[in-house]
């Protein structure tokens, strides 16, 4: 059995994109086989894996997939125009390196306005070192799409990376399956699709398993930079339970007993109000009649930048309160 350490090394150094998510899926099936009852990928391409039971439904979901970028035009002198897939923040992408899924990595460039203010993204390129376009073809074709690049480093308990969000998510969700001895709940554990581009792989996933009961797991701002904009969330200081964000009003009775079992267990935690973005809790708790949904948040500074910074312990915190939410019995 990995540590959660390892698993989020393997993890990270994927580059998976929103709707290229089959390498990232393939590594977290090759780790949770052993350990489920089942385990399948549905049309949108959801990996979901059950451990079955007779009790409450409970479904825990952690989108795979990672911002990038994709090549729109290639110009007559080999330089390659791109969009963003998912919120990518263009002050952190000139003279970033990223990876494109054939292993041809490039370097963005920019446009000397473009370093003026916050560069806009027709204002920037890619750069693969290619002499015209007739080179560049050979390797990057319009409609391929890329991630940051970057290794995973640690020191004490600080993790920075690329892609922690979310795969600190789905490390914590592989962290769980490993860890449950035995639960009377019926479980289905959804590492998500296209998440970054509208939750989109949650609202099917979510249909088709119907739960009683969900907690999204993703990763949240923190408040505790000089600047930052007041939030109570701090590195290091425990797993967060989500009130609300743009997406989603949690369940209260969901965030009560998250609550009450992180007292209980003496698991580290603080409360989270998310006032710019969402996660898969909000297509989640809209599905068919609605779902009581929770959420579940890690604290990360520099969110949606090639070096997003997280604390092991947060994520520890995380994966133990999980653990016993699902063991939990819920009326």
């Amino acid at each position: 059995m990995m540590n959660i350490t390892d698993i989020l090394e393997n993890l990270t150094q994927i580059n998976s994109p929103s709707g290229n998510e089959a390498e990232v899926r393939a590594c977290v099936t090759s780790m949770i086989k052993p350990y489920c009852d089942e385990i399948y990928t549905d049309a949108m391409g959801n990996l979901i894996a059950h451990k079955k039971g007779d009790g409450t439904k409970i479904m825990l979901a952690a989108h795979m997939d990672e911002i990038g970028i994709i090549a729109t035009d290639i110009d007559d002198n080999g330089f390659i125009r791109f969009s963003s897939v998912g919120g990518l923040n263009t002050r952190y992408l000139v003279n970033t390196r990223v990876k494109f899924s054939n292993g041809t990595v490039g370097v963005v460039g920019a446009q000397d306005e473009a370093f003026k203010d916050k560069p806009e993204l027709d204002k920037l390129f890619i750069d693969i070192g290619a002499a015209n376009k007739e080179e560049a073809l050979k390797c990057v074709q319009v409609g391929d799409s890329a991630a940051f690049l970057g290794d995973m480093i640690t020191r004490a308990d600080t993790l920075v990376s690329k892609a922690l969000d979310n795969r600190a998510g789905c490390a914590v969700l592989i962290d769980v399956i490993h860890n449950i001895k035995s639960s009377d709940n019926d479980l289905y554990f959804v590492f998500t699709v296209q998440e970054e581009v509208g939750l989109r792989g949650a609202k099917t996933a979510a249909f088709s398993i119907e739960p009683d009961i969900a907690i999204a797991v993703d990763v949240t701002d923190t408040g505790d930079t000089p600047d930052a904009p007041a939030m109570a969330v701090s590195l290091g200081n425990g797993t967060a339970v989500k009130v609300m964000d743009r997406s989603v009003i949690c369940d209260a009775d969901v965030r009560t007993k998250m609550i009450e079992t992180a007292k209980k267990n003496n698991i580290p935690y603080q409360l989270e109000i998310m006032t710019d973005g969402g996660t898969d809790a909000g297509a989640i708790h809209l599905t068919r009649a609605g779902v009581k949904t929770g959420g579940v948040s890690i604290p990360l500074r520099y969110v949606h930048s090639p070096s997003e910074m997280a604390n092991l312990n947060d994520i520890k915190a995380s994966s133990k309160l999980l653990q016993k939410m699902v063991t939990e019995t819920w009326g």
